[in-house]
């Protein structure tokens, strides 16, 4: 492998890191209906705004979400809505995942 695709695949990987927290893929799930502040989205993923706060910056970071100012409101938005492609796409191996396991569990 070269270096340029190794830098590919490295940030691919910081991307799926930052997205893999089940309070960051909640957020992200959240964004799918557009804009929202912090104090919703905490109340949304039952956590305190601080620890929302930090969580949205990794997801900021990495290029998932992207924000604006409204007077004193942070908004919060999905800057590449795709992602929520791939988190179809994961729930779909879960399924798979169920599905053969019940087939498993069928002939015991």
């Amino acid at each position: 492998m070269n270096a340029a695709t190794r830098n590919l695949y490295e940030r691919k990987a910081a991307v799926l890191t930052a997205a893999g927290h089940p309070i960051r893929l909640a957020i992200i799930e959240f964004l799918k209906d557009g804009e929202q502040c912090v104090c919703d989205i905490a109340e949304h993923v039952a956590a305190e705004r601080s620890n929302v706060s930090r969580h949205l910056a990794v997801l900021l970071r990495a290029g998932i979400v992207e924000h604006r100012k409204d007077g004193l409101r942070m908004l919060y938005s999905l800057k590449t809505p795709c992602v929520l492609n791939f988190l179809e796409c994961v729930t779909n191996v879960l399924r798979e995942q169920a599905h053969e396991n019940k087939v498993i569990l069928k002939n015991l």
